[in-house]
């Protein structure tokens, strides 16, 4: 007679027979409280299995090294390793600055010893989907470190371009400017953009100082603000230094206060709260202020001076600021000269039909007229609709070929942009126009504005414009052809 122990009772076998002893008997003998005992075996390997992210269970089972699985990996996936030399294909990789990483958040582990083993077939599929998804994370790690790549040596070729720019502009150029600023050579540097560093004095020099300012005069016009400032009582709300700003130009003095914290808001460098800027921009709109109070500060003159200070000193801004404005079309927009407005648009549109006839069509059609859209452009000269680095180009050319620009570049934006606005009404064209997209491309930008041709029946924009002003003397509606 022996005992053997089975699944949930203890049975006797005697003769070859195999009784059941009774439940209460059953009952007396299973043990209640007996402690699980280990098996001393080694628990066998399990089939792989699948972990993302997290912490790997406790196994019973051996612990790979980490350095053992790459090692498993490499030779499964035929990578190269100490003394397996990389396939011409493999070497590719050795050109980029780093190793991919996104494949180390999914990893192939072994299942836990607490779950059942996986079929064979279930094992394989599951090792040949993790295989798929590293290549495809792999080739698309590959294709984002390739054009990371191609955009960093496109950066260095522009910055190696700038540099050699820079050097022809300080070295050939500017000791020989009036010689050279209208040769053809100079004129193609221009056209691809000044160099930052030498923006500011080539835009001096191009806008010129026909009214004679001086350092001195400046400092005398800031200090007349400054004085204005002291004695001048603090107004209870905006609109009240709007209205007292119709009444006296100088009064607008007050009106610089609010406008200079709207000027490039993105940017902390004309903050009221520690901007690096914000005393130079005061000073310079300050002294504008009292240097012409028959104009006196208007909104948008802000921007004007804020690019301007950026690349010029306080004093030297001043002077090319108060050119700029004394330029005939920016000194009809400022004091709001309405007739002459009407022609500037009225000569816009000569070109814009020229040039764009079904984009002229849709916004005949639609009743969108330029002044929408034109007189946000032209007050800011484009620093507030285009993104800074785009606009300085602008301000490149619009200093040496003066208004004409203005409007050229007026017509290559529409030029850019008719497929998306040929599609929409006048709310959605108004929209567009008013707020431009915030990366307009520069390159493409400058392609659509170079195909504008400022030629109208043989004749040029400054015939244009002057045959529709003699057409408004004698009377003639401006706005017609």
């Amino acid at each position: 007679m022996r005992w053997h122990l089975g699944s949930g009772a203890r049975h006797l076998e005697e003769d070859g027979r195999q009784k059941k002893l009774g439940p209460l008997a059953s009952l007396f003998n299973r043990s209640l409280f007996a402690k699980k005992v280990k098996d001393s075996r080694q628990v066998e390997q399990r089939d792989p299995g699948w972990k993302l992210f997290g912490k790997t269970p406790p196994r019973e089972g051996p612990i790979k090294d980490p350095k053992r699985i790459q090692k498993e990996y490499e030779t499964k996936s035929g990578r190269a390793g100490p003394g397996n030399p990389p396939s011409p294909r493999q070497s590719v990789r050795k050109n980029l600055d780093f190793e991919p990483l996104s494949t180390t958040a999914l990893i192939l582990e072994d299942r836990p010893a607490n779950l059942p083993a996986k079929p064979a077939e279930e094992a394989q599929k599951h090792r040949q989907q993790y295989e798929e998804m590293v290549a495809q994370a792999k080739k698309r790690e590959l294709k984002d470190a390739q054009k990371r790549k191609k955009q960093l040596e496109d950066r260095c070729k522009l910055e190696e371009s700038i540099g050699t720019a820079a050097q022809t502009w300080n070295q050939e150029i500017l000791p020989n400017w009036s010689t050279m600023c209208t040769s053809r050579r100079v004129r193609d540097l221009w056209w691809q953009g000044v160099p930052p560093s030498v923006r500011g004095k080539v835009w001096s020099l191009a806008v010129g100082n026909e009214l004679n300012i001086t350092h001195e005069l400046f400092n005398i016009c800031l200090a007349r603000a400054k004085e204005k400032w002291k004695t001048m009582p603090a107004p209870a709300s905006e609109t009240e230094s709007e209205d007292a700003g119709l009444s006296d130009r100088e009064s607008s003095l007050e009106l610089i206060k609010l406008d200079i914290s709207r000027t490039f808001p993105n940017s902390a460098s004309f903050s009221r709260s520690g901007g690096p800027y914000y005393d130079m921009l005061h000073s310079i709109l300050g002294a504008y202020t009292c240097y012409r109070p028959d104009v006196g500060y208007v909104q948008g003159m802000s921007f004007i001076a804020a690019v301007l200070i950026l690349n010029l000193d306080t004093a030297d801004a001043f002077i090319a600021f108060a050119n700029l404005l004394n330029k005939p079309c920016q000194m009809a927009f400022f004091r709001v000269d309405h007739s002459l407005m009407l022609t500037y648009f009225a000569a816009f549109e000569v070109f814009f039909e020229e040039n764009l006839p079904k984009l002229f069509a849709h916004f005949k059609k639609n009743n969108l007229t330029p002044d929408i859209y034109l007189i946000d452009w032209i007050f800011t000269l484009y620093s507030k609709s285009l993104p800074l680095d785009l606009a300085c180009r602008v301000w490149d050319v619009f200093c040496r070929d003066g208004e004409e620009f203005l409007f050229r570049t007026a017509l290559g934006l529409l030029r850019l942009y008719q497929e998306v606005l040929t599609r929409m009404d006048f709310i959605h064209m108004a929209q567009f126009l008013t707020r431009l997209p915030d990366l307009v491309p520069a390159e493409p930008l400058f392609q659509h504005i170079a195909a504008i041709h400022m030629t109208s029946r043989n004749r040029k924009w400054a015939q244009v414009l002057q045959a529709l002003q003699k057409d408004q003397e004698r009377g003639s509606p401006v706005l017609k052809r």
